[in-house]
């Protein structure tokens, strides 16, 4: 496995504390860039009473740049992206599937189809877990970046892209904007309809999702078709309420986050929350974003040279936050991150610093604690769990 063998088993050195018995191990899967050592997709044991990651993986998927995984609701599907375009590797942008086993969690490759777009960033599933919506975000101006929709089936094999939708840009940064970047598009808690974030349109676009009425056209412009956000803010990630009622939205190119009240289709922002206020714009790079199980605290990733993970108190009537707190990822570039299944830990994914970073989090304040591991592993881009069915 080239230098990533001799990193992994460095990182498991210094385990905090003893095992209990009534400790839970989960797996992880980790989705890296594949520029430098790292072979593609990882499953690791992750131990709930220690927040210790075991360096030795559990299974290493050859895949090229996947970026992005997305579990099916039963979590026996994987749904991954290949984030490729120009100039690497693999120059075409691609989806694949894989099946888990539900005993082992083992990955075995169902099929793969491309994503006939370019640096496909981000994919989720529909309600029903009938098609999943793949963001082709791609880098360049000439053909930019377009959302692409495919069927899947009941045994999970993808079908080909069967629409594509593009969107203008605001053309508002001339290095950034001059061309659609979709860059996240998820789904409704109704399942009705479907948002579409485009960090190079300034705008989040609003589609009904109606499979049954057209199967080769599934998505409909909602009306109004779009949310207009502020100049050169560039949309990135959308996180809806468990309840509905409440959405999230972060602005990687401002770095903000903006809060909306849902309601059938409709969302309307009540909220805007700085970042880096009175920052220099190199502080200025919100990634992800995450709420506890509880629905009580949310958490939001800065890149940037801030390289921060910030705590947010929900407010439960509005959706509104409260900051609690700002820590240090410990790293650069935090893409992705992900609170563990017992809740007691939080891991970050520093792409740039080749780690993922294990902190503690108090379940009662939510916040953030000490840095009980660094796991070296080069270029993480997504962290998920697989739990016991």
């Amino acid at each position: 496995m080239r230098n990533l063998w001799p990193l992994l088993i460095a990182g498991s050195v210094g385990a905090m504390g003893v095992q209990t018995a009534t400790a839970e191990d989960y797996q992880l899967l980790v989705g890296s860039y594949t520029a430098g050592p790292s072979q593609g997709i990882y499953r690791l044991k992750f131990d709930s009473s220690t927040g210790q990651i075991d360096a030795s993986p559990l299974q290493v998927v050859n895949s090229e740049n996947p970026s992005w995984l997305t579990l099916s609701r039963d979590q026996r599907r994987l749904f991954v992206v290949n984030e490729n375009g120009p100039g690497q590797a693999d120059p075409v942008g691609r989806v694949s599937s894989y099946a888990i086993d539900p005993k082992t969690h083992e990955l075995s490759l169902i099929n793969q189809v491309q994503s006939l777009g370019n640096e496909p960033t981000h994919s989720s599933l529909s309600a029903e877990g009938s098609h999943l919506f793949v963001s082709n975000y791609s880098l360049v101006e000439d053909p930019g970046g377009t959302l692409a929709v495919l069927p899947v089936g009941a045994d999970g094999k993808l079908q080909p892209v069967v629409q594509m939708s593009s969107h203008p840009s605001s053309r508002v940064n001339p290095e950034r904007q001059l061309s659609a970047h979709v860059h996240s598009t998820v789904s409704a808690p109704d399942g009705r309809h479907v948002f579409s974030n485009d960090l190079g349109a300034d705008r989040i676009f609003v589609y009904r999702f109606d499979p049954k009425a057209n199967p080769d056209l599934p998505l409909i412009a909602a009306k109004p078709a779009w949310i207009q956000l502020p100049p050169g803010s560039g949309p990135r990630h959308l996180l809806f309420s468990a309840d509905g009622k409440h959405a999230w939205l972060t602005m990687e190119m401002s770095a903000q986050v903006a809060v909306f009240d849902y309601r059938d289709g409709q969302l309307e922002q009540t909220q805007m929350i700085d970042l880096a206020a009175g920052q220099p714009m190199s502080d200025k790079a919100a990634a992800a974003l995450h709420a506890s199980a509880d629905g009580k605290f949310l958490y939001v990733s800065n890149r940037g040279t801030a390289n921060q993970v910030l705590v947010f108190a929900i407010d439960p009537a509005t959706g509104h936050l409260r900051e609690l707190q700002r820590r240090s990822v410990e790293g650069d570039h935090p893409r992705e991150f992900s609170l563990d299944p017992s809740g007691r830990f939080l891991l970050i994914a520093n792409q740039k610093s080749n780690q993922i970073v294990v902190v503690e989090r108090d379940a009662k304040t939510g916040l953030l604690g000490k840095t009980v591991q660094k796991l070296p592993m080069d270029a993480p881009s997504d962290l998920k769990f697989l739990v016991r069915q």
